[in-house]
Order: structure tokens, then C-alpha cells, then sequence
């Protein structure tokens, strides 16, 4: 019988090893009396972290054991019969239409992975480059402050999950999990993010792995088309019909999955041009806030005799204003990592954060943000979209041009007066003092001052002359709904799959990749 064992603990330094390297087996040996082997099978790991003189990490096992011993140790509360998860399992079917799929980001990736195995061909559009070619891109906007509007750390292959943390932690339960998941490390991504409680990537292997879902995608018969958006939807009797690219080019189809991004806004322009339904959606807005990766490692691990071997520590802050009934909270936070640009239009600025997979640069990083109700811009349902680019526009200005973002300490911030100068800070092409109230409206500033109070009270040494703000941070998901139904299709036009982040149901690399996957499901399902 199978088992699953509860809260086991090993402390750092033991944790190392394949699983019969360690000694996992042997703790669960001396715990329960066992003097029997047994096969094991990690299926959680978390780091313990509150009390900081025993940090330890706890594990949920499963084991296989003959029954009659299984009865004997189910008597125990932290052990119980394992139960499989069980996932979609992929039909086959004959599609002699190909589904066109418009964005090379998760959502549209795993939607063709998905429709792939089925049997089906695909055709992707994606506006940017291959991932290795929008690197070099990215690398001439941080040295020179170039902008390339096609081709950065929204666009292009992987999305913009490609060049982040590559965080893989969610808050969906859905059974695709395990199918994405599987699939992940069969393309590159390594075995622990199938049992660490904060699972994450790293920009470097998310590169490869991108790489790895294109070779398997064209391996397949499908297309990826490089450099080529989506102009016009061709729509007859209420349905998909056909596209037509930036290239000129007029391709037939009756399925189209738009995966376009939170920021594709020339694609919410068509939408709307087209009458397709849109509505409002409530986003947040704020700046970065980056420390010494040291310093929040010292905050959260205090003098752990561990210290030195446990991982960049990360934090999670949130406060909620009963006056006004705002949340202020963390988001993306990306330890030992780099605060990057994130700009997709010329004379626009705002930023984000990444991670290589060992975190393991000089500095550490969250976004702080301000929640915005649809009610806080205009009635139009691009009225998010106009909010984003005002505060973007002030925040190049604030910054001098070319890219460079405006910066304030945070005690300068709450002080209310501008830095003489600033502290090293990893964003490139670098920051510039100013008064982040020159940006961003009166009342997000008023909501963030008190956030920010708020969370060095909780975390002592939060609030210091180390830490800098770097703003602005306007992308946290689409302030835009692509209204669609239970079948997943678009209200307005049949055929039409509005699916991830720029279609405003998803938020980040699983949720969005696990709606391509379901609507690559719901596709499948509906050929006769």
C-alpha cells in the first residue's frame, strides 16, 4: 500500500543527495520503528523559517509498504493513503483545420503542446524574436537605452514569463497542474519543482526550455512565425474565419487562440474595433523596491548557524487599508535577482524583477503596488490602459529619457525629500533621484507610504537608507477582460479563444499556461 507521511524533518545541510543519498528513509526509519526498506518519493519540501534558531525543512513523503504494516502506521495522524492526482488524459483526434494561435508565451505554448500530442497542427504568431535573438535585444536597451518595441521583455518567445523568476507557484488547484508540470521537466526544468512548495525556474533555464517547446513544436509539422503579428481578425457570420498578419499575409482558420499578453495593446485596439466584448478589470500599480540580498537574508534567517547554506530569502508583505479599503502588498518577489526594464513602447518606463535559477546576485527585489479598482479611470474598458501609460510617461520623464528610471530611498520617500544621491542598485541602464510623487498619483503615494510603515514594523530592518525605490510598476496583469464563456470562446465571436494574462484570466507563468492547456482541451473536445 501506498502511504503519504507528513512532516518530516531534516535540517539544512541534509537535504542534498538523490533520494536513497538521503536521509530521508532513515528519519522515517527511527521516527515510526520501521526496520524494513522501502521505496520513497518526495512529494512536498518546504523551508521553516519562523523560528530562527531551529530553521529546518519539512518534507511529505510517499512510501510503499505491505498492507498489514500500512494498518499499523495509519494509526498515526500525519500519515495517510496516498491518493494518485489524476489529469485530462489527451484524446486523439483527426482536426484537418490547423488552430492558429496568436502570442508564444505560456498560454499559447502549452496550448499548442497540448493540441500537438492530440494529433493536431498548429500554427503560432508571435510578434518578437526567437529568445536567444530578443536577448541581445534586451542587452542593447540596458547598455544603450534603445528600445526595441518588438522585441524585449514583454515580447517575444516565452513571453514575458522568459525573462523573470520563472516562479512556478500558483493558487489554482486545477488538475492540468501535474500535466504542466510533468511536461516541464521532460523540456529542461529540474525534478524539485515537482515537490518544492515555492517552485521556480530561473530566466536562465527558461530560456532552454523555450528553446526545447519550439524544436518540439516544429518537430511536429507545426509553425512558429517569427516577427509577424496579427492585424486584423476575419469574422463572417458572427465566427472566425481567418487572420491577417503584419506580413500581408491572409491565412483561413475557424479556431483562434488569443494569447496575446497583459500587454499586447495594439491587439485591445482590434478587439474593440472589431466590437468584440471587453470590461474593466482591477490591476495594481506601484514601484520596485530592491535591498542587499544580505540584508533580507539576514532579516529572515537572523544568526541561524545555517545561514550561509540556505537559499536568497524571499518575503511576502501585505496591508490592507480599512479607511479606504486598498490593499498594498509584495508581488514578484525575486531574490537574488536584478530589477529589469519592462517597457514595451517608446517614451514609456516601467520595470519588473528576475532571477537566475541559484539566485544568487547581489541583490534582492519586490514590486510594492497599490491596488486599482476599475472604478479608480475611465468608465471605457481601455480606460486601465490610458492609467498604465499616464504613469509610465510621467516615469520617463522622472527618469531623464532613454530609459533610465527615476529612484528614491525609501526612507527619502517617507521623509518626503529627494536623495542626494543613491546606492549601487543592479537596474540597467541605471537610475536617476527624484521624487516618486512626481509620478505617480497623490493617492497610490499616500497608500504606499503607509504599506510601507506597515511592513517595516513587521519585518525589522525593511525600512532603511539601503533600500531604493525604482519605479514605475504598471504591468502586474491586464487592467483588460476579454469577456468569454464557460466554453471558453469569446461572447462575441465564435471560434474566437481568449486565453492567459492578456486576456485577463490568468496571473503568471502556471495560471496562464494551464488555460492554454484547457483550451486546448475544450478544442479538442468540441471536433466532431
Amino acid at each position: 500500500m501506498k502511504l503519504v507521511i507528513d512532516n518530516i524533518i531534516l535540517f539544512p545541510g541534509q537535504d542534498v543527495g538523490a533520494i536513497h543519498e538521503s536521509p530521508l528513509p532513515a528519519a522515517i526509519k527511527e521516527r515510526y520503528g520501521i526496520d524494513f526498506d522501502f521505496d520513497c518519493t518526495v512529494l512536498r519540501k518546504s523551508l521553516d523559517a519562523r523560528n530562527k534558531q531551529r530553521i529546518v525543512y519539512r518534507y511529505r513523503v510517499a512510501i510503499e509498504v505491505p498492507d498489514d504494516k500500512a494498518a499499523v502506521l495509519l494509526q498515526d495522524n500525519d500519515i495517510s493513503v496516498y491518493k494518485a492526482v489524476e489529469f485530462p488524459v489527451i484524446v486523439k483526434r483527426d482536426m484537418k483545420d490547423t488552430v492558429l494561435i496568436v502570442g508564444a508565451g505560456p498560454a499559447g505554448l502549452f496550448c499548442a503542446l497540448r493540441l500537438i500530442e492530440a494529433g493536431c497542427r498548429v500554427e503560432i504568431f508571435e510578434r518578437g524574436k526567437r529568445v536567444e535573438e530578443r536577448m541581445k535585444d534586451i542587452e542593447i536597451l540596458e547598455k544603450s537605452g534603445i528600445l526595441n518595441e518588438q522585441s524585449n521583455v514583454l515580447f517575444g518567445e516565452g513571453g514575458a514569463g522568459a525573462y523573470s523568476d520563472g516562479k512556478l507557484v500558483t493558487r489554482t488547484g486545477r488538475p492540468e497542474i501535474a500535466w504542466l508540470f510533468d511536461k516541464l521537466v521532460e523540456l529542461g526544468a529540474p525534478s524539485s519543482i515537482l515537490y518544492d512548495a515555492k517552485p521556480h525556474v530561473g530566466t536562465d533555464r527558461l530560456r532552454v526550455i523555450v528553446r526545447n517547446i519550439r524544436q518540439k513544436i516544429l518537430e511536429s509539422g507545426s509553425l512558429i512565425r517569427f516577427n509577424e503579428s496579427v492585424e486584423d481578425i476575419i469574422i463572417h457570420n458572427g465566427a472566425v474565419a481567418g487572420i491577417v498578419t503584419s506580413k500581408g499575409n491572409e491565412l483561413a482558420g475557424s479556431r483562434l487562440v488569443l494569447a496575446a499578453g497583459h500587454s499586447s495593446r495594439d491587439t485591445y485596439a482590434l478587439l474593440r474595433e472589431k466590437g468584440i466584448a471587453l470590461e474593466k478589470k482591477g490591476f495594481a500599480v506601484g514601484v520596485r523596491i530592491e535591498h542587499p540580498a544580505e540584508l533580507i537574508n539576514a532579516i529572515q534567517y537572523g544568526d541561524s548557524p545555517f545561514r550561509e547554506i540556505l537559499p536568497a530569502a524571499d518575503y511576502r508583505l501585505s496591508f490592507n487599508n480599512r479607511a479606504t479599503g486598498r490593499g498594498v502588498y509584495s508581488f514578484c518577489m525575486c531574490p537574488g535577482g536584478r530589477v529589469i526594464n519592462s517597457s514595451s513602447e517608446s517614451g514609456l518606463l516601467c520595470v519588473n524583477g528576475m532571477s537566475p535559477s541559484r539566485r544568487n546576485l547581489p541583490f534582492s527585489s519586490s514590486a510594492i503596488v497599490v491596488t486599482v479598482a476599475p472604478e479608480d479611470y475611465d468608465h471605457d474598458a481601455a480606460g486601465g490602459i490610458a492609467f498604465q501609460r499616464m504613469i509610465e510617461q510621467k516615469a520617463f520623464t522622472e527618469g531623464g529619457g532613454r530609459f533610465t528610471a527615476p529612484a528614491q530611498r525609501v526612507t527619502c520617500f517617507l521623509q518626503g525629500r529627494i536623495d542626494p544621491d543613491l546606492p549601487p542598485v543592479s537596474y540597467l541602464p541605471g537610475v536617476r533621484p527624484a521624487d516618486l510623487r512626481a509620478f505617480l498619483p497623490d493617492w497610490i503615494a499616500d497608500e504606499l507610504a503607509l504599506g510601507l510603515r506597515h511592513f517595516g514594523a513587521v519585518m525589522k530592518g525593511f525600512i532603511t537608507d539601503q533600500s531604493v525605490l525604482i519605479g514605475a510598476e504598471t504591468r502586474t496583469s491586464s487592467p483588460v477582460r476579454v469577456t468569454r464563456g464557460a466554453d471558453l470562446q469569446s461572447v462575441s465571436v465564435k471560434g474566437l479563444f481568449p486565453v492567459g494574462e492578456g486576456a485577463g484570466y490568468a496571473g503568471g507563468i502556471v495560471s496562464s499556461a494551464v488555460d492554454g492547456i484547457r483550451c486546448a482541451d475544450v478544442i479538442l473536445t468540441s471536433v466532431e
